[in-house]
């Protein structure tokens, strides 16, 4: 981590214990990769993940790093995306999530995470796209949900 991530986070507030999930796609050296993003419900990030595949294994290891980092969320808001409720499924048959967490598919509790893709890829295309996908990640660290710039 970091040196300023490490002085940072005796300063952040902890994120609350609702996650809204959604992935959405960057380019990184002309290719499409999918950022995996979790907020909560005052809009903190919670965490996220670059992965270059779309599926159950990216879903899996992305809740696993956020659960890690962050604890259980009491409640995760999902899309109809079916590999990511699957995922899901399967870690809390593993153990990974308790089995307390309650899942939930609604459209319009997303719309927090919906509308902030779009300051991503506003703040992105400039660049067009990125060059690695360490700056694609230090890049996407800085931006904050909500940000009006």
């Amino acid at each position: 981590m970091p040196e300023f991530e490490r002085r940072w986070s005796r300063y952040a507030r902890p994120v609350g214990d609702s996650s809204r999930v959604d992935e959405t796609y960057l380019k990184v050296r002309g290719q499409w990769v999918y950022l995996y993003r979790a907020v909560d419900k005052e809009g903190r990030t919670a965490d996220f993940l670059l992965s270059k595949r779309r599926d159950v294994a990216a879903a899996k290891r992305f809740f696993s790093r956020a659960t890690r980092q962050h604890g259980a969320p009491r409640v995760i808001t999902l899309d109809g995306y079916g590999a990511s409720h699957r995922a899901v499924a399967e870690l809390k048959a593993a153990g990974t999530l308790p089995r307390r967490v309650r899942i939930r598919s609604c459209k319009y509790l997303n719309n927090i995470i919906e509308q902030d893709h779009r300051r991503i890829k506003q703040r992105i295309r400039p660049m067009l796209g990125f060059k690695q996908f360490e700056t694609a990640a230090a890049t996407i660290r800085g931006i904050p949900v909500g940000s009006e710039n």
